[in-house]
């Protein structure tokens, strides 16, 4: 390489000597500084990086030698290397310091780093900051660190008190959406079962074309196939149902609404009242309440299809009867 021509000028007086056509290769700032013309010549050229120790500008100088940075290094001068990077326009080392930092985040650097992230254009950084410090942010609101930022910066204090919140929503909707389609999926097993009874037969209770073997094993496709021939022998056997004083004679008749409101082909249907309950929507309609319901669990059903494609019966999600939504779909003995 030709010789130096240009000297690096730190805060505490140290003189890097460099090479300008490196510098101007590696940096489109510094470029502009080359180029252009002083009110002075003189014989010898000077850049002054200030604000900075010198050993991180030292190592600032040799990345845009060599591209390359240790991790003691960014270990060492991470914070001062990823604001050298941003205001120097250095994407590689940008990038480098952006991971380094968030594999490096603890609870004492947390504010600092999320401040210098917002400060540096660094999105990833500042959203792994903000995570972070949310995570922890009972042992962060003891630092120092967070007690300068009250003082000093209330809009970023606000920043991150927004954030939390609206992550406490997300993670009390997405619990909300779990329990849900929980249910949902419940509710498709319980429909898949009364069509397996009614259709197959099972232990005692079947269709009137089959006679049900009492010497046959307990089922096995189905943990709520004991409790829903139950609740059908119930259901056939209870005289209070036609007052409609029955709790169980009423999940009863949900299950077979439902089941005749999912059900695509009541003609050769099996399961009974299933024409019934299809005329009976046809001559007076369903509400939007129960319309939604049919619809998602319609939706569940389609997904669990879809996401358990090849997998056997038994590994498919079973229905508890336990679940505190089940409500009155809740097919008890």
């Amino acid at each position: 390489m030709s010789e130096v021509d240009i000297q690096i000028v730190t805060s505490g007086g140290l003189r890097i000597p460099a090479h300008s056509a490196v510098l101007a290769a590696a940096s489109a700032v510094l470029e502009n500084i080359l180029v252009r013309p002083g009110k002075r010549r003189s014989s010898e050229r000077t850049i002054r990086i200030l604000g900075v120790p010198c050993d991180a500008v030292s190592v600032f100088i040799r990345f845009l030698y060599s591209f390359k940075c240790t991790e003691e290094q960014m270990k060492r001068h991470g914070i001062h290397l990823l604001a050298l990077s941003h205001v120097y326009l250095v994407p590689q080392l940008k990038q480098r310091c952006t991971k380094g930092l968030a594999e490096r985040l603890t609870i004492e650097n947390a504010v600092d780093v999320l401040q210098l992230a917002r400060l540096c254009d660094a999105p990833d950084l500042y959203l792994k900051s903000m995570k972070f410090l949310s995570s922890n942010f009972k042992k962060v609101e003891e630092t120092e660190g967070w007690k300068f930022l009250q003082h000093h910066d209330p809009w970023l204090e606000l920043e991150i008190l927004q954030f939390m919140d609206e992550a406490e929503l997300r993670k009390k909707r997405t619990r909300r959406h779990k329990r849900e389609l929980s249910l949902y999926l419940q509710l498709s097993e319980a429909m898949d079962c009364l069509e397996h009874i009614c259709t197959e037969g099972c232990t005692s209770v079947g269709p009137l074309d089959k006679e049900p073997s009492i010497k046959r094993q307990p089922c096995s496709k189905f943990d709520t196939c004991q409790g829903l021939q139950l609740l059908i022998r119930h259901f056939a056997t209870c005289k209070r149902r036609t007052k409609g004083g029955c709790l169980r004679c009423k999940r009863m008749w949900q299950i077979l609404r439902l089941h005749a409101s999912i059900c695509d082909q009541p003609n050769d249907c099996q399961v009974p009242l299933c024409r019934q309950f299809k005329l009976k929507v046809q001559q007076k309609g369903d509400d939007e309440l129960w319309k939604s319901l049919v619809r998602k669990v319609v939706s569940a059903r389609a997904m669990s299809s879809l996401s358990l494609p090849k997998r056997k019966r038994e590994e498919e999600p079973k229905m508890d009867l336990s679940h505190p939504q089940v409500m009155n779909f809740r097919l008890a003995a």
